[in-house]
């Protein structure tokens, strides 16, 4: 998506906890993780880089639906959310290496899922990667073509980044 946007960039990797305190909720949770990913880069960063960070997380209700543990999670998983609607939530945090305090906001979608019988929910959870996923499903893959019916806020905001927020917030520190 950021070669999409023509941004230039280097991806760099990092071990990081993705655990979270149990009070905060759904908005808070991302941008707790986004902000926590970034702090793990401070030191490295040089004077003239930006960093960016997002997590993204699936929420039923309040509940927080995680990257599942195994196979019978993420079937159970997808058994929860087939038929509803929820949300998803992406923060982002944007970690300047000159000193100025991070930016840092979340976007939130709302996706409804139709019906979902049991044999394709095994499907899914055998045939592609869902334990890498939040809420275990990817909406870019075949469970995103076949179970959500509508979208109420950004596509790009349920891959896992904000395409249109970032940019307005790269643009307000004079980054583009």
């Amino acid at each position: 998506m950021l070669t999409d946007l023509g941004l230039a960039y280097e991806i760099r990797l990092r071990e990081v906890d993705e655990s979270f305190p149990p009070t905060l909720r759904r908005a808070a949770v991302a941008e707790y993780l986004a902000r926590h990913k970034a702090e793990a880069y401070r030191a490295d960063l040089a004077p003239d880089e930006l960093l960016l960070t997002a997590d993204t997380i699936v929420c039923l209700g309040d509940e927080v639906l995680n990257k599942p543990a195994d196979a019978e999670e993420a079937r159970a998983m997808l058994g929860r959310l087939q038929g509803r609607a929820h949300q998803v939530y992406t923060g982002v945090c944007l970690l300047s290496g000159d000193g100025r305090p991070p930016m840092v906001f979340a976007d939130e979608t709302t996706v409804h899922f139709g019906p979902l019988s049991t044999e394709e929910i095994a499907f899914y959870v055998e045939r592609y990667q869902p334990l890498d996923k939040a809420g275990a499903y990817g909406a870019q893959d075949w469970l995103g073509l076949v179970a959500i019916e509508r979208l109420e806020g950004s596509y790009f905001n349920v891959m896992g980044l904000p395409t249109h927020r970032v940019w307005a917030a790269l643009r307000a520190l004079r980054q583009l």
